[in-house]
């Protein structure tokens, strides 16, 4: 984690703008930047359709994915969801998702030692989407195995082109041929034997007349995959590393548990598991004196964004009482990210309980961490951890 922080500190050097010429494709590393192309998808489109690889199986995702819309497209299908997905919806959820933390953390009851990605910060998400969806608990495995073939990024190298994407797209599109297949039919299953879930609530959801069709439910689904599970698995493993490298963070935590808050919106500057995302201009455009021409690739960079000096003070600092951090990791703008408050709730429990339940918490080994691949996710993909109870 170290060497990405180096790297992106190197970039800054460039200049707020410049052009990668191995990924053929504009950056923009500072936080001024950055925020003006998130709040401006009239020049700076979220429809890469154009420019990147193509694969049929993925085509169904793209109805239902508003993360790639641009409006008005994406305020009419955001506002229809919106309308099943609320705030007292997620809120309404902490009761399940404490219960769900003391049962994964009972299931490791006897072990001193164990993976935290498999313990709790895999599974938990996962089982809090499929429970959310009304998926029967028999069935929740399928999602944790459609998740690791989709966000595992063993198709690619840290740096993939196009023609890179192109491959991991085919090779992944059986998993999302099954994963189409078997939400669409759960779908059609509510249709005729509505519940009490969220997959019932998208089928009612009404705005102006229109409904979602069974195609865009679908891709709202998979959108919950990343925003609701990749988020929150990342953001839990990375959690308990940032506070285990850095002394006194944890002390400071279960010496005033209102620093928790604030303890996860800097975990959450300082490791974004998104650093990067894609945009697509429109027209020619001046950004950090420079000409962008049209129908040209752009990537914004959150994590650059997150350490710049001119928006954070000490920068490189990870401080867990830090008072002013508007970070960029959920986004800005209309593609703020619709599972933050979710991601923020599960995170929140799910710290506490550990804390609760364990009088330390360290990582003994850092030659056994398992990195997820950077160009897919910042995050890990194992973390054995030891612990003493209280």
């Amino acid at each position: 984690m170290e060497e990405i922080s180096g790297r992106w500190q190197h970039l800054r050097e460039a200049g707020p703008v410049r052009y990668d010429e191995s990924r053929d494709q504009w950056q923009v590393l500072d936080h001024q930047n950055v925020a003006a192309v998130l709040s401006d998808p009239a020049t700076f489109s979220s429809d890469l359709a154009a420019l990147a690889p193509t694969q049929e199986d993925f085509e169904t995702f793209r109805q239902g994915n508003f993360v790639g819309m641009d409006p008005p497209e994406h305020r009419r299908l955001r506002a229809l969801v919106s309308q099943a997905f609320t705030p007292r919806v997620v809120a309404g959820m902490e009761p399940r998702i404490e219960a769900l933390c003391a049962r994964l953390l009972d299931e490791v009851a006897d072990h001193d030692r164990f993976d935290l990605v498999d313990a709790l910060a895999y599974p938990l998400p996962i089982i809090v989407i499929a429970e959310l969806l009304g998926v029967p608990p028999e069935e929740h495995r399928l999602f944790q195995e459609w998740a690791g073939v989709l966000f595992g990024g063993d198709q690619l190298g840290e740096n993939p082109d196009m023609a890179d994407l192109a491959k991991a797209l085919e090779a992944i599109a059986p998993t999302v041929r099954a994963m189409n297949g078997y939400v669409l039919d759960h779908i059609r299953r509510r249709r005729t034997d509505p519940g009490d879930d969220l997959t019932s609530r998208l089928i009612a959801a009404e705005v102006d007349g229109e409904r979602l069709a069974d195609e865009q439910m679908v891709g709202f689904v998979a959108l919950l995959l990343v925003a609701g599970h990749v988020t929150t698995t990342a953001l839990l493993g990375n959690a308990v590393l940032a506070f285990d490298r850095h002394p006194g963070a944890d002390a400071a935590l279960r010496a005033d548990p209102a620093l928790l808050p604030p303890a996860i919106e800097e975990v959450l500057r300082w490791l974004p598991p998104f650093p990067e995302l894609g945009r697509r201009i429109t027209r020619p455009v001046e950004l950090g004196g420079h000409e962008l021409p049209a129908d040209t690739m752009l990537t914004v960079h959150l994590g650059s964004a997150n350490r710049d000096p001119s928006r954070f003070e000490a920068p490189e600092t990870f401080d867990v009482a830090r008072r002013s951090n508007p970070h960029l990791t959920f986004g800005h703008g209309i593609h703020f990210c619709f599972g933050a408050p979710l991601a923020r709730l599960e995170a929140r429990i799910a710290l506490r309980m550990l804390q609760d339940r364990f009088r330390s918490l360290a990582v003994p080994r850092y030659e056994d961490v398992e990195y997820q691949n950077p160009a897919v996710l910042l995050g890990v993909r194992r973390l054995p951890v030891e612990v003493v109870r209280t």
